[in-house]
């Protein structure tokens, strides 16, 4: 758990980092500025909701499923690739969005099962 608490604190700040540096103006290559919080969100969102998971329950060994984690992949791709950009021109559907997200999943499965914490998933 530790590395993903780690990936989690320095893809927090990334994000933080990008974000402002977007808003004074700086300049970024364009796969950056198209793809790289496609990348951040699911490892992002993914322990927020496995630390909540912890919080509420006040038990540390439980774990993401790959079910579950592909689940709300699957809703974030959908809402946002298939259905904001109906309804909001700055959303575009793009494919490599929704690999991007699935690729964050993963890289959170693979960081969560390093951790030593004997698995138990939400029911």
């Amino acid at each position: 758990m530790r590395l993903l608490n780690i990936t989690f604190i320095l893809f927090v700040l990334i994000f933080i980092l990008f974000e402002a540096l977007k808003f004074t103006g700086a300049n970024f290559p364009e796969w950056t500025t198209s793809y790289l919080n496609d990348f951040l969100c699911m490892p992002i969102i993914l322990t927020i909701c496995l630390k909540m998971a912890h919080y509420l329950t006040k038990d540390r060994s439980i774990k993401i499923s790959i079910a579950q984690a592909l689940a709300l992949t699957c809703f974030y791709a959908i809402y946002f690739e298939l259905i904001l950009p109906q309804f909001v021109e700055r959303y575009t559907a793009d494919l490599f969005d929704v690999i991007l997200y699935f690729s964050g999943a993963i890289l959170f499965l693979i960081l969560q099962a390093s951790g030593d914490i004997k698995q138990k998933t939400l029911p």
